[in-house]
């Protein structure tokens, strides 16, 4: 079965962060989510907490701020790009 991604995804391991904080808005709350693997384009999130997952937010991983759009959801996990 062949994949038809465009970028080669990796797992964050070593010294790599594994949490990142998603900002939905620059005053509100933010939130906080587990890494499940990145991209050059994108990345999977687990996102913890209750609240709703908006469709555009900010990333903050490893002192990098990217702007994400959901791609696809199941449940808590959310696939984004960026």
């Amino acid at each position: 079965m062949r994949e038809n991604r465009r970028f080669h995804r990796v797992r964050p391991t070593g010294l790599v962060a594994k949490t990142g904080i998603i900002f939905a808005d620059v005053r509100g709350a933010s939130t906080v989510c587990t890494i499940v693997d990145l991209s050059a384009g994108g990345a999977c999130l687990d996102v913890h907490g209750a609240d709703d997952i908006p469709k555009r937010f900010i990333l903050n991983h490893g002192g990098v701020k990217k702007n994400c759009l959901v791609v696809w959801q199941k449940g808590r996990r959310v696939g984004v790009s960026f």
